[in-house]
C-alpha cells in the first residue's frame, strides 16, 4: 500500500444511526450503554520526582503574567490559556511528559489524599481530587489527566487488549467517530466517521487533522464500542464482561467500574 494511502478513509455519517439511536446527538461523544458489560478505563496524570509543590498552576501563571514572561492569549475578550492552565490540565492528546516524571495512579492519589477515585454520583472529570487543588487549580508537580481525549500510552495499549479479546484480532473492522467540538465546532450536520481496521487503530492517534484522540471507536459488528467524551478524564468501554474484566485487571491500564 502506498505511504500515502490512509488506512482509514471516510465512511458514511449513516454509520453512527444505531448510536444516534441509543445515546443521543453524539455532541460530544455517543456515551454506549452497557454490553453487556462495561468499565472506565482512566486517562494517565503525572507527578513529577521532587513531588508536587505549594505553588499552583494558576499561581505560577499570575506569576508570570506579572513579571511580563509571557501574555495572555485573548481572542473576542476570553484568554484562551486561563482555563486549562489555572486547573492545569489540557485539552486533547497528551503524552509522557518525559525524565524526571512518573505515572500518577489514580488509587495511589485517591489513598494519599482520601478523595474518592471518583466521587459518587459523577464521571472521571475535573471535578475529582477536590483535596488536591487550591482555589481550583492543582499543584506543580502534578500534571492531570487529559480532558477529551486519551494519552497515547493508554491508548496503545487500550488497542492491544482489544486486539487480545476480539475473534478476529487486528483484522477487525472499525469505525472511528469524531465529534464536531474535536474537529474545531464548525460542522455539526456532516458526522466525521472513518473506517479501517483495529490494528491500525494506534495510526489514528497521530492524525494530523485533529488533536483528539477518536470520540468513538467500534467494531463493525458492534461487539463493543468505546466513548471518550468530549468533557471527561476518561473513556468508557463497553462489551463482553471478558474485554471487561482484561481491563480491570490489566497491570498498565488503570480501570474502575461505575454505576
Amino acid at each position: 500500500m502506498p505511504e500515502d494511502v490512509n488506512p482509514w478513509p471516510l465512511a458514511p455519517s449513516g454509520t453512527t444511526d444505531w448510536l444516534r439511536e441509543r445515546c443521543g446527538d453524539g455532541l460530544t461523544g455517543f456515551m454506549p450503554p452497557a454490553m453487556p458489560d462495561a468499565a472506565w478505563v482512566l486517562n494517565a496524570m503525572y507527578e513529577h520526582e521532587r513531588g508536587p509543590t505549594e505553588t499552583s498552576y494558576h499561581e505560577y501563571r499570575q506569576a508570570r503574567l506579572a513579571d511580563g514572561s509571557v501574555r495572555p492569549r485573548v481572542i473576542g475578550g476570553v484568554d484562551l490559556e486561563a482555563g486549562s492552565v489555572a486547573t492545569g490540565g489540557g485539552l486533547g492528546r497528551a503524552e509522557h511528559p518525559g525524565a524526571g516524571w512518573r505515572r500518577l495512579r489514580w488509587a495511589e492519589l485517591a489513598q494519599r489524599t482520601g478523595d474518592p477515585v471518583v466521587p459518587e454520583g459523577l464521571l472521571p472529570s475535573y471535578r475529582c481530587f477536590p483535596s488536591v487543588r487550591k482555589d481550583g487549580s492543582w499543584p506543580l508537580g502534578i500534571i492531570p489527566p487529559a480532558e477529551g481525549s486519551l494519552d497515547r500510552e493508554t491508548w496503545t495499549r487500550l488497542i492491544g487488549i482489544l486486539i487480545e479479546h476480539t475473534p478476529a484480532g487486528p483484522n477487525t473492522r472499525c469505525l472511528a467517530y469524531y465529534s464536531p467540538l474535536t474537529l474545531g465546532a464548525t460542522d455539526f450536520e456532516h458526522l466525521h466517521v472513518r473506517a479501517g481496521t483495529l490494528g491500525d487503530a494506534e495510526s489514528l492517534y497521530d492524525d494530523s487533522e485533529v488533536d483528539f484522540s477518536p470520540a468513538n471507536l467500534w467494531a463493525e459488528d458492534r461487539s463493543w464500542c468505546l466513548c471518550t467524551d468530549y468533557d471527561l478524564w476518561a473513556t468508557k468501554v463497553a462489551g463482553p464482561s471478558a474485554l471487561v474484566e482484561a481491563l480491570l485487571s490489566d497491570v498498565e491500564i488503570e480501570a474502575v467500574r461505575l454505576p
